[in-house]
Parts: structure tokens; C-alpha cells; sequence
């Protein structure tokens, strides 16, 4: 009996969390073009809309392209600091690494206005390339949290023994922590990849003037009215996001990458 409670509970809390999105799946196939549940009638034609339309298609290509640089430069930025943080061990060096994580541990909306001025100041606001640092600036914790803990799971006896037969330090990364961290390296990069693809309020600061990604677009577009085609954008943006969380998911060790500690059970 308390099984079936326990499952009963669980079962409910899963079906509360996902009741949003199972109403905006719902909208996303509406027949009208209106935002009613139950949907009236089916068609899948505001996908279609996503691409067909040459303004949700230029705010999906922006979001795309906005995603795919900053995460890699937020990659960039995390790899060498990771490396210089393991094998650099002194109590000066945490000051990086709190530096690293100062911009997403602050609220966002005052990292943002902190990234608006400094853009207005230097006189780049609203430059494309503008929101493409600040993304990575805003998104460099998530690499820089997976590579630590990548850099940690490192057997130090392994980089000792490749110096010893007198590798350098450029050879070792590349043949011996390259390879070891490199599925980190990529959860890294995914996690910033879909965090940046959903993000509006530094993007918006930054270049929603001059360049419209999708979730600027959305809050633009509820100004003349809602339509079917909002919803769509929704349910693309959960699926992508379930898609690259899966794959990492099924070709890396997630419960490490969120940090859990090894089990000690023989």
C-alpha cells in the first residue's frame, strides 16, 4: 500500500510540473488562431509557420547563430581557466574561479544592465557581436563547473608519468586531458547551448534594438496579439532542449556532471 501512495505521489507531482507544457502543446496545434484549451480542431501549420515566415525565421536563425558562438566562446573562456585552476592549487587561484561564477550567480537582469552599460560606455551597443560576449560572459559557469569537475576525475599519476618521459605541457593536454575530459567539455558546451537559446533578458539588453532572437521575438509579437505560432516556439525550444540533454544523458555520466559524488560501493 505505501508503494502505490509513493508511486500515486510521485505520478501527481510529475503530472502538475508537466501540465504547463502539455497546455502549450495543446495551444501549438490549435486549428484557430487562438490560445484556447482543449485545442480547437488540429494542424500542425504554426510549425510551419517557424519556418515559412521570414521574420520567425530570421529570429530562429539569430537565436541559432547567438547560441552555437557563445557557447563556444564560453568554452574557450572556461577551458584554460579550468586547467589553470587544477593545476595551479593555491588559495589565490579561487579568486578565478569566483570571478567565473559571479555573472550567473547574480540576478540576471542586474548582470544585464551591468552588460548594457559597459556596451553603451565602449559605444558597441547593439552590435550582433555584443550579444555574443555577453552570452558567453553570462553562460561561462556551466563549461567552467563541468570541466572542474572533469579536471577532478583526472588521475594526476597519469600527467606525472607522461612528464616524466618527457612530454610537455601543450603534449600532455593534448594526448593525455584532452581525451579524458573532452565528454565534460562537450556537456559543457550543450548546457550553455540551450541555456543561451532560451535566454531574453541579456540578449535583449545587449542587441533587442537591432537584432530579434526568438524569445525577443515572442514578447515583441504579444504586443498586436497572440497566435498558435508562440506556443510552436515553446514546444521547439523544449525539444531541443530534451534532445541535447538526452544525448548527454546517454553518452555521459550525468549524475557526475551534475555533481554527485562517486559511489564507494565495491
Amino acid at each position: 500500500m505505501t508503494s502505490i501512495l509513493r508511486r500515486l505521489y510521485f505520478f501527481l507531482i510529475g503530472l502538475f510540473l508537466a501540465l504547463p507544457i502539455i497546455v502549450v502543446a495543446g495551444v501549438s496545434v490549435n486549428e484557430k488562431q487562438s490560445l484556447t484549451f482543449p485545442p480547437q480542431g488540429f494542424s500542425m501549420s504554426w510549425y510551419g509557420q517557424i519556418f515559412i515566415d521570414q521574420e520567425w525565421r530570421d529570429a530562429l536563425i539569430a537565436s541559432l547563430t547567438l547560441a552555437i558562438l557563445s557557447a563556444a566562446l564560453a568554452v574557450v573562456i572556461a577551458l584554460p581557466l579550468a586547467w589553470f585552476l587544477w593545476r595551479r592549487i593555491a588559495p589565490w587561484a579561487n579568486i578565478f574561479q569566483l570571478l567565473g561564477i559571479a555573472p550567473f550567480t547574480l540576478p540576471p537582469v542586474i548582470t544585464a544592465l551591468g552588460l548594457l552599460t559597459f556596451w553603451a560606455t565602449t559605444g558597441f551597443y547593439g552590435q550582433p557581436w555584443t550579444a555574443v560576449i555577453s552570452h558567453a560572459i553570462f553562460f561561462v559557469t556551466l563549461p567552467l563547473v563541468t570541466l572542474s569537475l572533469g579536471f577532478t576525475a583526472i588521475d594526476r599519476s597519469l600527467v606525472e608519468a607522461a612528464a616524466t618521459m618527457g612530454a610537455d605541457d601543450s603534449t600532455i593536454f593534448r594526448t593525455v586531458v584532452l581525451p579524458l575530459i573532452r565528454p565534460y567539455l562537450v556537456s559543457g558546451y550543450a548546457f550553455a547551448f540551450v541555456l543561451s537559446l532560451n535566454e531574453y533578458i541579456v540578449a535583449y539588453m545587449t542587441v533587442g534594438f537591432t537584432v530579434q532572437t526568438l524569445p525577443i521575438k515572442i514578447f515583441n509579437a504579444l504586443r498586436y496579439g497572440y497566435t498558435p505560432t508562440m506556443a510552436s516556439v515553446t514546444i521547439l525550444f523544449v525539444a531541443i532542449a530534451a534532445t541535447v540533454f538526452g544525448l548527454v544523458a546517454r553518452f555521459g555520466d550525468l549524475p557526475k556532471l551534475l555533481g554527485a559524488m562517486p559511489s564507494n560501493d565495491k
